[in-house]
C-alpha cells in the first residue's frame, strides 16, 4: 500500500475529522435511541475475548483473539487518521493485516457476525506500524581515527536517529541526531566497525536496525590517500613509471592539491634537483597575507597544516610504494644532492621497519682520506662495502635542540653548509609526521684530501633517529649494535633513562643536553652518567653558548670517536643483526635471492679478467674484430693492390666464412650457459639478475682498472709519446673491462655465428630465442649495445633481430624518435642524459661508455599526440676524441664513423661542448659538420642542439653572444671545408646545411657540483638548466611531428643498415642507399608518372579534338563565318597553349601538395624535388613543341585535301544540275509518248552526260614532289651549323644511293683518332647505338606511312631531331663527325625512299579523274532511281552509314583505344612493373631469371632498347590476347558512337522542319563534327541525286546504325591485336616505352641502364650494377672477359682508362670527375649484385663465345650463389619487400 504523501495526509485528516463530528451530532438522538432498543439483541450475541497484537511490522500487524463458541464469523475494522478497511474473518482467530502505511498508529475494532448477520459489541486494540529504517545508510569517508555516516532521511523530519559504533561485539559510542550525516571520532586506526541505526519517532517508536561496517584507515592508507599512492602500495611504482615521458614530466604547472606533491618529487629527484624535498601546494606558496580581510576572515592558520605534508612523510610513502629498483634509483639521487637515505624504513601499520640494504647497494663513493701516503691516491667503493665507523643520533623524550640542524652543520664546512637531513626549519619541515617516525636515516661524510676544506679526515656514517628511542626501542637497539658511538639528545632523562642502561652493545654512548630547558634535571644526568659509566667527555652540554661552539664540541668528540675506535661497520654484514632483531631486509625476497645466487656463482670464479672473456666469453675477441676488419675491408678494398677485385672480395668472404666456423666450433660456455638461463627467469628475476651482475662486475672492474688508467694517463702525458704502449694499454683496459654489455654482446655473436649454419643444425635451433630475450630486456629499460666500442662494429643480424622482436612486441604502438648525445669525451654526456631521461646506459666503473649504446623510454598517452611518438630511444655514444683512442691511428675515422651513424640515426642531436676545451671543441665540430652535411645529402635533417656545459654566470646567454657568433663562423668554415672532402662545394654556411637557430639552438649549463667533491651536492642551477633542455626538447619533438611522421622500428632499422653500410665506406655520400629512401623515392615517381602520363593523356584528347575540328572545318562553318584554315589554327595554337599552362599548373600543384604530406617520409626525397620540377617544365616544352608542329602540319595537308574536295563539289554540282535536267526532259517525252525507257537506254543516256560533263572538267590534280630534294633540304640545315666538312661532303653525296645497304660502322674513319687498349668493343657498341636510333627512325617512318596522308617537311626533321638527341646523349662515346654524317645520311636515304613511296601513292589515290570515276555506278543508279521514281531511303541511308559513319566510327574507336589499353596495361597485374623505371627493370630481370634464355641475355644487354620495346609489346598482346578486356573497351567506345549518332539524328530531325534530305544530312553531320571525322567526298557522293523523304530515310538511318554496331561487333573481333595496334594513333608500346625506359643513360662501365625518375633528373643511377665481362669488356693481356663490378670499383684503389679520360689511368673512387652525371653507389650488401655474378657463372662459356673473348676467371664464392639467392639478391636491391 503506498503511503500518502505529507500534504494529503493532513488535508485527508481534515476532512475525515470534520465527517466524523458532523455525523456525530446529528445523529446523537438516533444512536441513543438504538442503543436503547437493542442492547438486549446485542447481549445476545458473544463478542470476541480480548483481542491482542501479536507482532508488529512496518507495513503489517498480526492480531489474535479467543472465539466465542458457534461463532465463526468476525467483522475487523482498522483506521487510521487518513483511511478505514474492513474485512470479514471466517473459521480463524488469527489475522495478518497487511498493506499499512509504516509508523502509522492504527485502531483495529473486531465483532462477531451471527449467521443471521447480526453483530456482537465491538472489541478494540491500538497498535503503531514500526517505521521502515534509513535508507541508503552507508559509509561517506573513512580516516585514520573517524568515520562519516551518511543516509537518506527524507520523509522523517519529525523523527530522530538512533547510531551507534561497536567493536567485536563491544558498544564503542553510540549517538541520537535529527540530521543525515553523523561523525564518529576517536577511533583506532586500522581497526573494523560496525555501525548500527534506526529510526526513533516521537512516540518512541524504533526502526529495523540498519547496519554498515567500516575499518578506519591506517596512517599509511591515509597519507597514501591523500598523497593518491594508494595504488601504488606496497612496492607497487616501478623505475620505468617514473622515468616514461608523461605532461606532468615537462610541464611547471604548480601543485594544486597533494596528490602531485609525490610526482613534483619524484620529477626533481629525477633531474637530481637539490629542492626535491622543498616541494609543497601552490596554494601554501602564493597566499597572500595582505589582501585579507582581517575582520570577516575566519582565521584557522593552525589547520594549514593539513594542506601540507612534512618532507619526510613524502619520502617514506615513496619508499614504501616504489619497487626495489626505483628505491635503488631513488637513493642514488639523493646521495648525488646530499640527501640522507633511508637506512631503517618503518612501517606504522605492521611496527616493522625495513633495512634498505639492496636500496645502497648502488652508490659508489670516492674520497681522499688523509692517512693515504699518495696525494693524487682515491679510495672508491660501494657504500654498502665500505669499512666506515657509524655515528648514529637519536633521541630521548622531548628536545629543544633540533638534532638534524645540529648534525646538518656538524656535517658542513662553514664555507659550504647543506641540509643533508630534514630539520624544523625547512619547508614544510615543522608539519607534524605521520608515517615516518622510526625512520632511520643515513648520511656520510667523506674528505676530499684538503685539510683546510675536510671536516673530518677520515670518512664517517652518520644515522639519524626520528622519534622518541622510548617507541622505537628495535631501531634504537639495532642502531646501539651497529654504531661506534651514539649520541642521545634529551632534555630530561626521568622518564625513560633506564632505556640507556639496558643496552648491552659495543658503542660508545654520548649524553648531549640543553641546559637551558627547564625541564632539564642535573641530578638525574650525574646518575645516569653513573650508572653508564660515563666519562666527563661523554657528557655534551648545550650551555649559553651559541650553536657554532656546541657544534664544535660535537665535532671534537666525533672525531675523537674516528681516530680512536677500531670499531667499524659495513651495511652488508648488518642484514645478520637485522635479522635477529626482527627487522626485514629488502633483499630478503626470493627473487632477489635467486638472482644474487646466480650472478655469484657467475662471477665469483672471475680472478683473471683477461682469461675470463678468452675462456668463457671467447666469440667477441680476436675473431669477432677480425670479422669488423674483413666487413669494412671489402667495403674499402685498401688492401687489394692489383688483385682482381671480385676475385679479392670472394677471398674476403671466404675468409669471412672461415672465421664464422670457427666462432660456430665453440659451444656454449658455462658462464653464458648460466647467464641466458638467468635471463629466462621471471621478469623481476632477471632484472635483480642484471643489477647483481652489474655491480659485481664493476666491483670487479674497478680493482682491475684503476692502476692502469693511473699508467694510461702518465703515458698519454709524456712529451715522448709511444703509440705502441699507449695502443697496448688502451687493449689492456679494454681487456680488463668487463660488464653485462660483454655477456651481451657474447649472446649477440653466439646468435651471429648460429644463424650462420644451416638451417637444420640443433645448435642454431637452440640460439633462436636470444633476441626475444634482449627484446624483452629492452622493452623492461635495459639498453642494447648498438655498436661494439671495441670492435667498431654493429652486428647487424642480432640487432636486427631484436628489433624486429621488439617491434612486434610493441606493436602496434611502434612510433619512435630518436634523441642522441655527442661530444667529447668526459664532458657529462652521459649524465646529461641520465639527468634528463634517467637512463643508465653500460657505463661500467673506471670506464667511460665504448661504441653506442640505445634504451627505450615510454611516452604516455597524454602527450603521445603532442609528439607523435610511442617511444624516446636515447642513443649514448662513446667520446669522440677519446684519449684511449687518440694516440691510435685510425681515431679520426672511428670518430667519424660513429658521429655519422649516430647523427644519421637521430631525430635530434645534443652536441656537448665543455667551454674549457676549446681546442678539443674545434676538433668535435668538425666531425659533426661533416656527419650533418652527409645527412643533408641523404635527406635526412636531424635538428640539433648545442650544449655548452660549465657555464656558471647567470647572464651565461647574453654574454655569450660574441661566442655564439664565433661558434656560427667556425661552423662555416668547417662546413666549406667538409664540404669540399665531400666534394659537395655548393654549401658554404652550416646554416644550408640544416636548420640552425644561434639563439634558439644554444644552451648553456653550469657545473654539475655545487662546491668540491665528494660532499658537493649537485649545482641546482645545473638541474634547473637541463629540465629547461629537456622540455625545449620536447617542443622539438612536437615540431619533428608537424614535418614527418616519425620513424617506426622496422623503419629505424632499416636506416641503422643503410647508414652503416654506407659508413664503412670510406665515401660516405656516393655510398649511401636506404631503403627508406628508395621506398620514398619509389613511391614519388609512381605518383609523378601518374601526373605525367594524366598530362599526356590529357594533350592526346586535346588533340584528337582539334585534328577532328581540322577536318571538318568546311562542314561546321558557318555561311556567315569568313574565317579560314589559317585562322583556325592560329585559335588552336592558342587554346593549346591554354591547355599546356593549366595541366603544368596542375602538375606543379600536385607535386607540391606531395612535397607538404608527413606520410611516406616524403623529407627524404625533398633534393630531388627540383629534378621533377625540371621534369614537368620538360615535359611541357617537348609536349607543345611537338604538338603545334602536328597541328601545322595537318592544317597544311587539309588544305591540299580541301582543294581535291573543291574538284568534287564541282563536279558533283554540274552532275547533279544535268541529270536532273535530262530527267525533267525524259520524263516529259516518256509522259508524251507513253514510252518506257528500258535500262539499257537509260545507261547510254547516262554513258554520254557522263561523258561530256567530264569533258567540261578542268580536273587538275596534285603535283609529283621529289622528296628526296625535300629531304636533303632540310639535312643541310640541320648540318649547316656544323662547319665545312659537313657541307663538302653533302656536295658529293647522290641521295638516291644513300640507305640502301645495310649500315655498318668501321672503327678506322668513325671514332676520333685516340689510342685505344681496353675498350676494344667501342666499335660494337657504337653499332648498336646505330642500329638502335635506324630501328627507332625506322618505326617512325613507318607509323607516318600507315596514315597514309601526304609528305610534310615535319616528318624529316621529328626523325632529325631523334637521331640528334640520341647522338648527343651518346657523344661520350668518342664518334666522329663522319659517323655523325654517315647515319643521318643512310637514314635520310631510306626516309626519301619511303616518304617517295607515300607521296607517290597519296597523289594517285586522290587524282580527281580517278575519284570521280569511282562514283560512277553509284551516280548511274541513283539515275535510274531517279527516272523509275523509286524510293531511295533505305539505299540512302545504308550508303550514308556505310561510306560516312562507318569509317567516322572506326577512326572514333582506334583514336580513343591507344589511352586505353595504357590504362589497362598500368591498372592490370602488370600495374606495378610499369608503375617506375626501377620496378620494371626488377620485372624485367626476374622474367629473365625464370627464363632462364641465354639469348635473351644477350639482347638485353647489348640491345636494351630494342629488347625492352619488344618485350613491352610482348607484355601488352599477352595482357590483351586473353580475354574479352580489350573488346569490352572497344564495345564502350562503338556504344557511346552509336548513342551519339542516334543522338543526332532526333536533334537533326526536331531541327530540321522541311522535307530536304539534304540539309537533314547536314545538320547530323554537324553535330558529330565535334567527335567524329565524316569523309567529305563521301558525304557529297550520298547527298547527290538524293530525293528521299527525311522521315522514312531517318527511320532507315536508325535502323542501318543499329546494324552497323552490329557489323562492327563482329569486325572488331575478327582483329588480332597486333592489326589493332598497327591502326592505333597512340601507340601503347611507344608510350609505355618512353614510360620506363627513361633517359636511355647507361652505366659508363657496365651499361646498366638509369632508372632515374622524371626526364630531367640532375644524376643518373641504377639498382643494380653488372660484371663488366657481360658489357663486352675484356682484359687487353688475356682477353678473358671482367668480372670487376662497377659498384664495388669505384670504392677500391683500382684505376680505369678511357676516351674520355685520354686514355690516361683514373682513379674508380674518382669517377665523378669524368663522369659527373653518374651516381654509383656502393652495393648495400655483399649479396646485392649476386643476380649479375649467377648469370655470369651459368652463362660464362656462351658470353666468352659470343663476344669473341675467353671466359672469365670466376671468383669461388660466385660459384655457390644459387638461382633463390640471385632473386632474393634483386629484391634487395630494388628494395621489394
Amino acid at each position: 500500500m503506498d503511503c500518502p504523501s505529507e500534504e494529503e495526509e493532513f488535508a485527508d485528516a481534515s476532512e475525515y475529522i470534520e465527517d466524523e463530528q458532523q455525523t456525530f451530532t446529528a445523529g446523537a438522538h438516533a444512536v441513543k435511541s438504538y442503543q436503547n432498543e437493542d442492547v438486549s439483541m446485542l447481549q445476545d450475541i458473544h463478542s470476541p475475548n480480548a483481542i491482542s497484537v501479536q507482532l508488529i511490522g512496518t507495513s503489517s500487524v498480526t492480531l489474535a483473539w479467543d472465539s466465542p463458541d458457534n461463532i465463526t464469523t468476525f467483522e475487523l475494522t482498522y483506521y487510521s487518521l487518513t483511511s478505514t478497511k474492513t474485512t470479514t474473518i471466517t473459521h480463524s482467530s488469527t489475522i495478518e493485516v497487511e498493506d499499512l502505511c509504516p509508523g502509522t498508529e492504527y485502531t483495529f475494532s473486531l465483532v462477531s457476525v451471527s449467521d443471521s448477520g447480526e453483530c456482537s459489541v465491538e472489541v478494540k486494540a491500538t497498535a503503531c506500524t514500526r517505521p521502515l529504517p534509513p535508507e541508503n545508510f552507508k559509509v561517506e569517508s573513512v580516516g585514520t581515527n573517524s568515520v562519516s555516516l551518511i543516509w537518506d532521511a527524507s520523509g522523517s523530519e519529525e523523527s530522530s536517529f538512533h547510531v551507534a559504533c561497536s567493536q567485536n561485539g563491544r558498544m564503542f559510542q553510540e549517538k541520537m541526531t535529527n540530521s543525515r550525516t553523523m561523525d564518529f571520532c576517536d577511533l583506532s586506526p586500522g581497526k573494523k566497525y560496525c555501525f548500527n541505526i534506526t529510526k526513533v519517532l516521537p512516540n518512541g517508536n524504533r526502526s529495523k536496525e540498519a547496519v554498515t561496517y567500516a575499518q578506519t584507515k591506517t596512517n599509511i592508507q591515509s597519507l597514501l590517500q591523500e598523497l593518491g599512492l594508494e595504488k601504488y602500495y606496497p612496492n607497487k611504482l616501478s623505475l620505468n613509471d617514473v622515468l616514461q615521458i608523461e605532461k606532468r614530466s615537462v610541464t611547471d604547472e604548480p601543485a594544486q592539491s597533494l596528490s602531485s606533491l609525490p610526482w613534483l618529487f619524484l620529477k626533481k629527484l629525477m633531474m637530481v634537483n637539490v629542492t626535491a624535498r622543498s616541494v609543497k601546494c601552490s596554494s601554501d606558496e602564493s597566499e597572500d597575507l595582505s589582501s585579507l580581510d582581517f575582520n570577516n576572515e575566519s582565521f584557522d592558520f593552525l589547520n594549514d597544516q593539513y594542506n601540507s605534508v612534512n618532507p619526510l612523510d613524502i619520502v617514506s610513502a615513496l619508499f614504501l610504494c616504489s619497487d626495489g629498483f626505483l628505491q635503488q634509483e631513488m637513493v642514488s639521487k639523493m646521495s648525488m644532492c646530499q640527501f640522507s637515505v633511508p637506512l631503517l624504513l618503518p612501517n606504522s601499520d605492521t611496527h616493522q621497519c625495513m633495512l634498505m640494504l639492496w636500496a645502497m647497494r648502488d652508490i659508489v663513493k670516492k674520497c681522499r682520506p688523509h692517512y693515504l701516503s699518495d696525494p693524487r691516491g682515491f679510495v672508491e667503493e660501494r657504500i654498502v662495502h665500505f669499512e666506515l665507523p657509524l655515528v648514529s643520533f637519536v633521541r630521548l623524550g622531548d628536545c629543544s635542540i633540533s638534532k638534524s640542524q645540529i648534525l646538518n652543520k656538524l656535517l658542513s664546512n662553514p664555507q659550504q653548509y647543506h641540509d643533508t637531513f630534514v630539520h624544523r626549519d625547512m619547508d614544510c619541515g615543522d608539519i607534524p609526521r605521520k608515517i615516518s617516525n622510526g625512520l632511520v636515516e643515513m648520511s656520510w661524510y667523506l674528505p676530499c684530501g684538503n685539510k683546510n676544506i675536510d671536516v673530518f679526515p677520515e670518512p664517517v656514517a652518520v644515522a639519524n633517529l626520528r622519534g622518541d628511542i622510548s617507541t622505537f626501542e628495535t631501531q634504537y637497539t639495532f642502531l646501539c649494535q651497529t654504531s661506534t658511538a651514539v649520541f642521545v639528545f634529551f632534555d630530561n632523562l626521568d622518564t625513560n633513562y633506564k632505556l640507556l642502561t639496558n643496552q648491552h652493545a659495543k658503542a660508545q654512548f654520548f649524553l648531549v643536553g640543553n641546559v637551558q630547558n627547564k625541564a632539564f634535571d642535573f641530578d638525574q644526568l650525574k646518575r645516569t652518567a653513573s650508572e653508564m659509566s660515563l666519562k666527563k667527555n661523554n657528557i655534551i652540554l648545550k650551555t649559553n653558548q651559541n650553536d657554532a661552539n656546541f657544534v664544535k664540541n660535537l665535532h671534537s668528540s666525533v672525531n675523537l670517536i674516528i681516530n680512536n675506535h677500531s670499531n667499524k661497520a659495513r651495511l652488508e654484514g648488518m642484514d645478520s643483526i637485522a635479522h635477529e632483531l626482527g627487522i626485514l631486509v629488502d633483499e630478503d625476497i626470493q627473487e632477489c635471492q635467486n638472482a644474487k645466487d646466480n650472478a655469484h656463482a657467475l662471477t665469483e670464479n672471475i680472478k683473471d679478467t683477461l682469461q675470463f672473456k678468452q675462456t668463457q666469453l671467447p666469440l667477441q675477441g680476436k675473431i669477432w674484430k677480425d670479422l669488423a676488419k674483413l666487413e669494412k675491408e671489402e667495403c674499402r678494398l685498401r688492401k687489394a693492390g692489383d688483385q682482381n677485385i671480385e676475385a679479392y672480395k670472394s677471398d674476403l668472404q671466404i675468409k669471412k666464412t672461415e672465421l664464422r666456423k670457427q666462432q660456430s666450433k665453440y659451444d656454449i660456455s658455462n658462464a653464458m650457459s648460466c647467464f641466458v638461463s638467468a635471463l629466462s627467469s621471471s621478469n623481476q628475476e632477471r632484472s635483480y639478475f642484471l643489477k647483481w651482475m652489474r655491480m659485481n662486475l664493476d666491483n670487479i672492474s674497478r680493482k682491475n682498472l684503476s692502476s692502469l688508467r693511473e699508467l694510461y694517463k702518465e703515458k698519454c702525458q709524456q712529451f715522448l709519446e709511444n703509440k705502441e704502449e699507449i695502443a697496448r694499454l688502451d687493449q689492456q683496459i679494454s681487456n680488463s673491462s668487463l660488464g653485462v654489455e660483454h655477456f651481451l654482446r657474447e649472446m649477440g655473436q653466439l646468435y651471429e655465428a648460429a644463424v650462420s649454419l644451416p638451417e637444420n643444425i640443433q645448435s642454431r635451433k637452440q640460439m633462436l630465442h636470444l633476441p626475444r630475450l634482449c627484446a624483452q630486456l629492452m622493452l623492461d629499460g635495459f639498453p642494447l649495445e648498438l655498436v661494439d666500442g671495441d670492435a667498431s662494429n654493429i652486428p647487424l643480424r642480432w640487432v636486427s633481430d631484436v628489433l624486429m622482436y621488439l617491434n612486434s612486441l610493441v606493436q602496434p604502438n611502434n612510433k619512435i624518435i630518436v634523441v642522441t648525445v655527442l661530444g667529447v669525451q668526459s664532458t657529462g654526456k652521459s649524465t646529461l642524459l641520465n639527468t634528463m631521461f634517467g637512463v643508465q646506459f653500460a657505463v661500467s666503473s673506471g670506464r667511460c661508455t665504448r661504441g653506442a649504446f640505445m634504451q627505450l623510454i615510454k611516452v604516455t598517452k597524454d602527450i603521445k599526440r603532442n609528439l607523435g611518438c610511442d617511444y624516446l630511444v636515447i642513443i649514448d655514444t662513446e667520446g669522440l676524441k677519446s684519449p684511449e683512442l687518440a694516440k691510435l691511428d685510425d681515431s679520426h675515422e672511428h670518430d667519424n664513423e660513429l658521429a655519422t651513424l649516430v647523427v644519421g640515426l637521430s631525430d635530434i642531436t645534443i652536441i656537448n661542448i665543455a667551454m674549457e676545451n676549446s681546442t678539443e671543441m674545434k676538433d668535435i665540430l668538425q666531425i659533426v659538420v661533416h656527419a650533418f652535411l652527409r645527412m643533408k645529402e641523404i635527406g635526412k635533417k636531424p635538428k640539433c642542439q648545442f650544449v655548452h656545459q660549465n657555464v656558471a654566470d647567470v647572464s651565461a646567454h647574453d654574454k655569450n653572444m660574441r661566442d655564439r657568433k664565433l661558434l656560427l663562423e667556425q661552423l662555416n668554415e668547417m662546413t666549406e671545408a667538409a664540404a669540399k672532402m665531400e666534394n659537395k662545394e655548393e654549401y658554404k654556411m652550416f646554416t644550408d646545411v640544416m636548420e640552425y637557430d644561434p639563439e634558439t639552438c644554444n644552451w648553456y649549463i653550469p657545473g654539475l657540483w655545487h662546491g668540491n667533491p665528494p660532499m658537493a651536492p649537485v649545482n641546482a642551477g645545473y638541474s634547473e638548466s637541463v629540465y629547461d633542455l629537456k622540455k625545449n626538447m620536447i617542443d622539438v619533438i612536437g615540431e619533428c611531428k608537424l614535418k614527418t611522421s616519425g620513424n617506426n622500428i622496422t623503419e629505424f632499422l632499416d636506416w641503422t643498415k643503410s647508414l652503416w653500410n654506407a659508413v664503412k665506406y670510406e665515401n660516405f655520400i656516393f655510398s649511401f642507399r636506404n631503403s627508406l629512401v628508395a621506398d620514398a623515392y619509389m613511391r614519388l615517381c609512381a605518383e609523378f608518372h601518374k601526373w605525367e602520363w594524366s598530362f599526356k593523356k590529357h594533350m592526346h584528347s586535346w588533340l584528337t579534338e582539334a585534328e577532328t575540328t581540322v577536318s571538318n572545318f568546311e562542314m561546321m562553318k558557318l555561311k556567315s563565318d569568313k574565317s579560314d584554315m589559317q585562322n583556325l589554327l592560329c585559335r588552336l595554337k592558342q587554346e593549346a597553349v591554354t591547355k599546356l599552362d593549366s595541366l603544368e599548373k596542375k602538375t606543379m600543384e600536385n607535386l607540391s601538395k606531395y612535397f607538404e604530406q608527413t606520410e611516406g617520409h616524403v623529407y627524404l626525397v625533398e633534393k630531388f624535388k627540383e629534378d621533377f620540377v625540371s621534369s614537368v617544365k620538360s615535359l611541357r616544352r617537348e609536349t607543345e613543341s611537338s604538338l603545334l608542329t602536328h597541328l601545322e602540319a595537318t592544317v597544311e595537308i587539309r588544305k591540299g585535301m580541301d582543294k581535291l574536295d573543291y574538284i568534287k563539289k564541282t563536279f558533283t554540282d554540274t552532275m547533279e544540275k544535268k541529270v536532273l535536267g535530262l530527267l525533267e526532259e525524259l520524263r516529259k517525252n516518256s509522259s508524251m509518248r507513253k514510252i518506257e525507257k528500258s535500262d539499257v537506254e537509260l545507261n547510254n543516256i547516262f554513258e554520254k552526260i557522263w561523258e561530256q560533263t567530264v569533258s567540261e572538267l578542268s580536273v587538275c590534280g596534285f603535283s609529283r614532289k621529289n622528296i628526296f630534294d625535300s629531304i636533303f633540304k632540310q639535312l643541310r640545315n640541320n648540318l649547316k651549323q656544323k662547319g665545312g666538312f659537313f657541307a663538302e661532303q653533302l656536295n658529293q653525296v647522290k641521295p638516291e644511293n644513300c640507305g640502301r645497304e645495310p649500315f655498318k660502322v668501321t672503327t678506322e674513319t668513325f671514332f676520333k683518332k685516340v689510342k685505344r687498349y681496353l675498350f676494344q668493343d667501342d666499335a660494337l657498341s657504337l653499332q648498336d647505338m646505330a642500329d638502335n636510333i635506324i630501328q627507332e627512325c625506322g618505326n617512325l617512318i613507318q607509323d607516318k606511312a600507315e596514315r597514309h596522308s601526304d609528305y610534310h617537311d615535319t616528318f624529316i626533321q621529328d626523325i632529325l631531331n631523334i637521331i640528334d638527341e640520341r647522338l648527343t646523349s651518346h657523344k661520350k662515346m668518342g664518334f666522329s663527325d663522319k659517323f655523325e654524317l654517315s647515319l643521318k645520311l643512310h637514314i635520310c636515304g631510306m626516309s626519301a625512299r619511303e616518304f617517295q613511296r607515300m607521296h607517290d601513292h597519296y597523289i594517285k589515290e586522290n587524282d580527281p579523274q580517278r575519284c570521280i570515276c569511282k562514283v560512277k555506278d553509284k551516280y548511274r543508279n541513283d539515275f535510274k532511281d531517279l527516272f523509275h521514281d523509286r524510293d531511295q531511303c533505305q539505299r540512302k541511308a545504308e550508303q550514308f552509314t556505310t561510306l560516312c559513319l562507318k569509317p567516322a566510327v572506326e577512326s572514333f574507336i582506334y583514336s580513343s583505344l591507344g589511352p586505353d589499353i595504357i590504362d589497362a596495361m598500368l591498372q592490370g597485374k602488370h600495374a606495378f612493373q610499369f608503375s617506375t623505371r626501377a620496378f620494371f627493370q626488377y620485372s624485367l630481370l626476374k622474367q629473365l631469371l625464370n627464363e632462364d634464355n641465354f639469348e635473351n641475355y644477350v639482347k638485353f644487354i647489348c640491345s636494351y632498347e630494342g629488347f625492352v620495346k619488344c618485350w613491352i609489346l610482348d607484355q601488352i598482346t599477352e595482357q590483351l590476347s586473353h580475354g574479352e578486356a580489350l573488346f569490352e573497351i572497344e564495345e564502350r567506345h562503338l556504344r557511346l558512337a552509336k548513342m551519339e549518332i542516334l543522338e543526332a539524328i532526333k536533334t537533326a530531325q526536331n531541327e530540321t522542319k522541311e522535307n530536304d534530305v539534304k540539309k537533314f544530312i547536314h545538320s547530323i553531320c554537324r553535330k558529330l563534327g565535334k567527335r567524329l571525322v565524316i569523309p567529305k567526298d563521301a558525304l557529297e557522293t550520298v547527298m547527290v541525286l538524293n530525293n528521299a523523304s527525311q522521315e522514312p530515310f531517318a527511320c532507315s538511318l536508325n535502323k542501318s546504325v543499329e546494324e552497323l554496331e552490329k557489323t562492327l561487333k563482329k569486325q572488331l573481333k575478327k582483329v588480332n591485336i597486333q592489326g589493332k595496334l598497327s591502326k592505333l594513333k597512340m601507340k601503347p608500346q611507344d608510350e609505355l616505352f618512353k614510360r620506363v625506359f627513361g633517359c636511355g643513360k647507361q652505366c659508363p662501365f657496365c651499361r646498366a641502364p638509369c632508372e632515374a625518375g622524371g626526364e630531367a633528373h640532375s644524376e643518373h643511377c641504377a639498382s643494380v650494377h653488372r660484371p663488366q665481362g657481360l658489357g663486352r669488356y675484356r682484359y687487353v693481356k688475356n682477353e678473358q672477359l671482367v668480372t670487376s663490378i662497377c659498384s664495388t670499383n669505384v670504392h677500391s684503389e683500382v684505376q680505369f682508362r678511357c676516351l674520355q679520360t685520354n686514355n690516361e689511368y683514373h682513379p674508380y673512387k674518382r669517377y665523378r670527375e669524368i663522369f659527373p652525371d653518374w651516381h654509383i653507389p656502393a652495393d648495400p650488401s655483399i649479396q646485392a649484385s649476386d643476380y649479375w655474378k649467377y648469370v655470369m657463372v651459368r652463362f660464362n662459356n656462351q658470353f666468352a663465345k659470343h663476344y669473341n673473348a675467353l671466359p672469365a676467371d670466376i671468383p669461388l664464392t660466385w660459384e655457390y650463389i644459387t638461382k633463390q639467392q640471385a632473386e632474393d639478391s634483386l629484391k634487395e636491391s630494388f628494395s621489394i619487400k
